[in-house]
């Protein structure tokens, strides 16, 4: 008898992710990553004085109740509204284990993050997409959006809002309108981004959220830089939060991102500094790079698309001239490329790299 796994984790197709590995950094040697969209201007000092301190030596918290607290004052809420998680993808992942049935829809508003699929199809449901085209930047068109829902009546609908990787950030009403419209549908609106955006209180500025039926998923790791400590939260009602409390692996924010969520919650000067840092440098990138003849894609926040031709190519000749980009073909966008902002010093060495790479008569080969 041969031990199988249930069929959908059999046919299931994990979602590539971005970045490089250690396999490439060894071969390419220096290079920089505007693949990784994490603030470039690195971390709080609080948190590297605060990882110093935490206590390793018994079991984390694991409400992270005064993480928990710490959030809710901020965020004027009761902290009965607040799941903290070991990063927003152990939360997305929860979420699907608590509400998705093997016989229900889920809607994924694309592209987008490859999680939300990964994380459905686990639980054996249905996926369906309603995607926003190239030809219209990629802004979200609600109306068709608000058709579509009303036609699959999704258990479970998944929203990035500012959207990985298009930038695209719609507005709260719009987001409003469809939650309003679709009371039966659970929303997942994914803000891992909007600290970046131009009303970066997110949705929770909404309050109730909706009728019940929508979550909030916010990472710490973009915006505090701190992705290899795995950190985020979630808000919604307490209903659905106690559901996702049931679900969710005991002790899985450990000491250290407990400690360091502290810290970078106890230093607005240094996120709003390297904030402003970042929208400027974004600017300058994103205006710079259109200037070289490239189609930019407009955008809301520090990472932006690029229409390349043949975004694997094109990735792998930046990669030769010290410069790594995020291949899109994963979103489904193989002629494009994600640019994320970093440091003006390192922008210009980007910025030098594709001048060089629109004279190389391989290059223009490869992307007719």
């Amino acid at each position: 008898m041969t031990i199988r796994p249930r069929p959908e984790i059999e046919s299931l197709r994990v979602s590539p992710h971005g970045g490089f590995h250690a396999d490439e950094w060894r071969a390419l040697g220096n290079v920089i990553d505007f693949s990784s969209n994490v603030n470039p201007f690195g971390v709080s000092p609080r948190v590297r004085a605060a990882l110093q301190t935490a206590i390793i030596e018994r079991h984390p918290d694991p409400a992270a109740t005064e993480l928990r607290d710490a959030l809710a004052t901020r965020l004027q809420l009761p902290r009965d509204q607040i799941i903290v998680g070991n990063g927003s993808l152990e939360l997305i992942r929860a979420v699907a284990i608590a509400y998705v049935r093997a016989s229900d829809v889920a809607l994924i508003v694309g592209p987008t993050f490859g999680e939300y699929r990964v994380a459905v199809q686990v639980m054996g449901a249905r996926v369906e997409d309603f995607r926003a085209r190239a030809e219209n930047d990629f802004q979200l068109d609600v109306d068709a959006l608000a058709a579509r829902i009303a036609e699959l009546k999704p258990c479970l609908a998944f929203i990035c809002n500012p959207n990985n990787p298009t930038g695209v950030f719609s507005a709260h009403e719009q987001i409003a309108q469809l939650v309003d419209a679709s009371p039966e549908t659970l929303w997942v609106v994914d803000e891992a981004f909007i600290a970046f955006a131009p009303r970066p209180e997110g949705f929770a500025s909404r309050k109730p959220f909706g009728s019940g039926n929508v979550v909030i998923m916010r990472s710490m790791t973009k915006d505090y830089a701190i992705p290899g400590l795995r950190l985020g939260y979630a808000l919604a009602d307490r209903d659905v939060i106690a559901a996702l409390a049931k679900v969710r692996a005991p002790w899985s924010v450990n000491a250290l991102a407990q400690a360091a969520g502290l810290a970078v919650l106890s230093d607005d000067a240094f996120l709003r500094d390297t904030l402003a840092k970042i929208r400027a440098a974004s600017r300058e990138l994103h205006d710079a790079i259109t200037r070289l003849g490239w189609r930019v894609i407009p955008s809301a926040v520090h990472f932006f698309l690029v229409e390349v031709g043949d975004a694997r190519a094109f990735r792998a000749m930046l990669a030769q001239r010290g410069c790594i980009v995020r291949d899109c073909a994963s979103f489904g966008l193989p002629e494009f490329v994600r640019v994320a902002t970093r440091t003006p010093v390192e922008n210009a060495r980007l910025i030098a790299a594709l001048e060089d790479l629109r004279y190389d008569s391989a290059f223009s080969r490869s992307t007719r």
